[in-house]
């Protein structure tokens, strides 16, 4: 099986320091990293890990999906997923995430509302990116686009 790479590089302390995340394996893009706008409101042009993650944990979870979809009998025609991950102080010390709650719109044949969330809810357990973050807690809004 494949391994993927990044790479960061960072100069200066956490406070007054930024750094370069770069994808490498796909050679695709090259971003700021901050934590002073990590740990702001507005993002301000900047990712964090808690953005990179969402992007991780929902492509992995629509791929997942889809497969569960159509194991259940159905035929997947749109999975709309959005991550919202969120970071906030650790009471041991230091910051956490805090949470991360997983929204899915889907249009799909061949299931109903029910069989569509049992699906959705194997995908959340089930996904590789999902299992690694076990300590972390998931929630699930899924329904069937109207």
């Amino acid at each position: 099986m494949p391994t993927r790479t990044a790479r960061t590089s960072w100069s200066g302390g956490l406070q007054d320091g930024s750094g370069r995340v770069e994808l490498v394996s796909s050679g695709i893009a090259t971003y700021d990293v901050s934590f002073p706008k990590r740990s702001a409101e507005s993002a301000d042009g900047t990712t964090s890990p808690e953005e990179l993650i969402a992007a991780a944990h929902s492509s992995c979870f629509a791929m997942q999906l889809s497969a569960l979809i159509a194991e259940a009998g159905g035929t997947p025609q749109t999975l709309e997923v959005t991550d919202d991950v969120s970071l906030g102080k650790d009471p041991a010390g230091g910051f956490r995430i805090t949470g991360i709650r997983v929204t899915v719109r889907g249009t799909v044949d061949g299931l109903d509302e029910d069989a569509f969330r049992q699906a959705a809810e194997k995908a959340k357990a089930g996904c590789p990116v999902s299992k690694a973050l076990t300590g972390v807690d998931i929630t699930l809004d899924a329904a069937l686009a109207h």
